[in-house]
C-alpha cells in the first residue's frame, strides 16, 4: 500500500497526522531535499510540501515532476498562500490536455 507524507514547518503540518498522513517537520530546504529523496525511494506515492519550504528546493522537486510517483504537491502553509501550488496545478493541466482549462487560455 502506498503512503502519503506532508513536509513543512510544524505549524503548517501538525493537523495532517489526524488524516492519516505522515508529517515531517522540516524547515531547512537542504534537509527537505534529502527527505524528499528518501520518501520517494521509500514507497510514498504522494508528498505534500508547503509552498514556503518548496521555494528553496525547486531542483529536487523538479526531479519528480515528470515521474509517475511520487506525486509532489505544493500546499499553502500557515504563513499563507504564495500561488506556487496553483501554478503547478495549472502547468500540469496544460501538459495533460494541451491547453489551460482552468483560466480558459
Amino acid at each position: 500500500m502506498y503512503k502519503i507524507a506532508v513536509m513543512g514547518d510544524q505549524d503548517s503540518i501538525y493537523g495532517f497526522a489526524a488524516l492519516g498522513l505522515t508529517p515531517f517537520s522540516i524547515t531547512d530546504p537542504q534537509a527537505a531535499g534529502r527527505k524528499l529523496r528518501e520518501l520517494a525511494e521509500g514507497g510514498y506515492a504522494v508528498i505534500y510540501i508547503t509552498e514556503a519550504l518548496a521555494a528553496g528546493m525547486e531542483a529536487e522537486i523538479a526531479r519528480y515532476t515528470e515521474s509517475g510517483l511520487p506525486a509532489v504537491i505544493l500546499i499553502p502553509g500557515a504563513s499563507g498562500n504564495t500561488g506556487q501550488g496553483m501554478s503547478a496545478v495549472k502547468k500540469s493541466v496544460e501538459r495533460a490536455v494541451g491547453s489551460d482549462i482552468i483560466f480558459g487560455g
